[in-house]
């Protein structure tokens, strides 16, 4: 399956995990949730990917879905697609939920010259993983960590626009 990517008048982001059923699409909605909070999604596109292909086509897993929900942010529709080389051009922010997505990222990128590629707590004053709760089944930590980083990742980005 592949992703749907808008076009590049707007700043774009792309949240990537292992499968794309977990961490990358809650990051992704989050995000999004946040963008509407402040009004700012004309500003910003959003989206997420697999680094690998095991879950392809499959909807969102029934944690994240659940966590979601109770935070009142809908998942509907989505379903895992896979990182490809045309997404580092496509996307000016790249951001993975671990070290090991990093590497599987950078790999299937063919690098990262524009230094676009990184996690998502690197943004966040404590840099480090995101545990995946399809292995730890624990989605409230993994909701805490992504929920650090969106909010941290925001704030650099409207300081890096104000800038320009």
């Amino acid at each position: 399956m592949i992703c749907i990517h808008k076009n590049k008048e707007k700043t774009g982001i792309l949240f990537v995990c292992l499968g794309n059923i977990c961490r990358s699409p809650m990051a992704e909605f989050l995000f999004r949730d946040l963008l509407t909070q402040r009004g700012l999604n004309e500003r910003f596109y959003v989206a997420s990917a697999a680094t690998s292909r095991e879950e392809l086509g499959n909807p969102v897993h029934p944690g994240t879905r659940k966590k979601l929900a109770e935070k009142g942010i809908s998942c509907t529709g989505k379903h895992a697609c896979q990182l490809s080389p045309a997404d580092y051009q496509r996307y000016d922010w790249l951001l993975g939920m671990d070290s090991g997505n990093i590497r599987d990222m950078l790999r299937i990128l063919g690098g990262d010259s524009d230094g676009k590629v990184r996690r998502l707590l690197d943004f966040s004053a404590r840099p480090r993983d995101i545990a995946d709760p399809w292995f730890t089944g624990n989605f409230d930590v993994t909701y805490a960590d992504i929920e650090e980083g969106c909010l941290a990742l925001l704030d650099f980005l409207l300081v890096e626009e104000a800038g320009r």
